[in-house]
């Protein structure tokens, strides 16, 4: 114990003695001596187990709270005032869950309560991460993470996939993916993987394999993680699972198949009245709708995400959606809905914030200047999206982009600059699933069921 510990345990003796009117002699005996409890208070000598448990009874509180200053069950109440923060954030006002959170890392790192200080930063974190506050959202995660620096992985899971789930909305998909690997390779490497921190990893990984373009590395992810399901008992954590697999799905055409998936993610949301989730499914069911044609319940249930989003302040992924309903009202020919939307947009997505649907918001302004005759325009806006889509590392979207853009240059009579930009399409068909510094993540060593 060091000299600053035996100093504040006596200033606790002092100070709460004064409180109960005691002199040093009645405090001390019948068991000690007046002289003592001076020696305490003044900070010279560190009381022994048994004497801390007496005067912490004389005084009225637990030998803890002697010791380190806590108070009774302060751990206990932090957890559930944590539990609390929690449901406000899935059902309440985010404001409201924020204010909470900041509070309980405040209390928590007043007392020295490392595991609750951690899981308050985390809560502020998802308050910033929906907001669209990325940089904060960053910090808050890192924060937790460096807390728990000394802690078994698995304790650190939920920061770290915090982090690469902002740095992905950042747009930064490769450095998105390496964080998500990396940690997914430490847990198998151990040998004894922890089911749901691996079920929040493969469940977090599948997004940035396929704006990759890494289609199959997203499959592999998303059977591993359904393997996992059934070793999980948090049923957020089983729904965003089938939330993710579902995307999966939709990507390999297996359209049924996915809206099973996003139906079993919403009842679960349903029933935890998790708010911003269940915007989600709209979202992705909305966009399963305009893949299969039927542009009325697209636009119908993207309308319905962006209502519950909007509602709860999360103003990067209402500009998303919108990204997606501008597509749906180009498809039904109310174009100039469609650019009014994306040009509101424009000023804030950008490369560091959502600069994927950045580029698919500039992809659909270069279709529809296209559509109106205005080829000048198209190739600024397809050579727009093309930078963005290149520098987060969307591969499939890029590829995409080059044949926009080398169809509109063939057309106006450009065949060589055609050619060049056909050839760096296929160069990006080419390296999807590269997507980090090492391999694909390793397979848990899954027991039988």
């Amino acid at each position: 114990m060091t000299d600053d510990d035996r100093l504040l345990i006596g200033r606790r003796i002092q100070q709460l003695r004064a409180e109960r009117g005691l002199t040093q002699r009645a405090l001390a005996e019948p068991s000690y001596t007046a002289a003592y409890v001076s020696t305490l208070e003044s900070g010279k000598a560190r009381p022994s187990d048994a004497a801390l448990r007496y005067l912490a009874g004389r005084l009225g509180v637990s030998a803890e709270q002697l010791a380190t200053g806590r108070p009774a069950h302060l751990a206990t109440d932090l957890r559930s005032r944590l539990a609390d923060a929690r449901q406000a954030l899935c059902t309440g006002e985010p404001a409201d869950a924020a204010a909470q959170f900041t509070e309980l890392a405040a209390e928590a790192d007043r007392y020295g309560l490392v595991d609750e200080h951690a899981d308050a930063l985390v809560g502020s974190g998802d308050c910033a991460l929906e907001a669209g506050e990325l940089d904060q959202a960053i910090g808050y995660f890192r924060a937790a993470e460096e807390l728990l620096r000394d802690a078994p992985l698995p304790h650190r899971i939920p920061a770290l996939r915090g982090r690469a789930v902002a740095h992905l909305l950042a747009g930064d998909l490769r450095y998105s993916c390496y964080l998500l690997e990396s940690a997914i390779d430490r847990l198998n490497a151990a040998g004894l993987p922890d089911p749901q921190a691996l079920l929040l990893l493969y469940s977090a990984i599948t997004a940035p394999y396929l704006d990759l373009g890494a289609h199959r590395l997203a499959a592999q992810a998303a059977e591993l993680a359904l393997a996992l399901a059934p070793r999980v008992d948090d049923p957020a954590a089983v729904a965003r699972l089938h939330r993710s697999v579902a995307r999966t799905l939709l990507a390999e055409g297996r359209a049924a198949e996915a809206d099973a998936s996003l139906a079993r993610a919403q009842e679960l949301y349903q029933q935890l009245r998790i708010r911003s989730e269940i915007a989600h499914c709209h979202w992705m069911r909305g966009y399963l709708r305009a893949q299969d044609g039927d542009l009325h319940a697209a636009e119908r249930e993207l309308r319905t995400a962006r209502g519950i989003l909007a509602e709860r302040r999360a103003v990067l992924y209402v500009q998303q959606i919108d990204v997606e309903l501008a597509d749906v009202l180009r498809r039904s020919g109310r174009g100039a809905q469609a650019v009014a939307l994306l040009a509101d947009l424009l000023g804030s997505l950008h490369p560091s914030r959502g600069a994927v649907h950045a580029g698919a918001a500039h992809r659909l302004l270069g279709l529809i200047a296209e559509e109106r005759g205005e080829d000048a325009g198209a190739e600024e806006h397809y050579r727009s999206a093309l930078g963005l889509l290149e520098r987060a590392g969307a591969t499939a979207d890029s590829a995409d982009l080059c044949r926009l853009l080398g169809d509109l240059l063939r057309r106006t009579g450009r065949p060589e600059e055609a050619l060049d930009t056909y050839r760096a399409g296929l160069a990006h068909r080419a390296t999807p699933g590269t997507t980090t510094l090492g391999p694909a993540p390793a397979l848990p060593p899954l027991p039988p069921l």
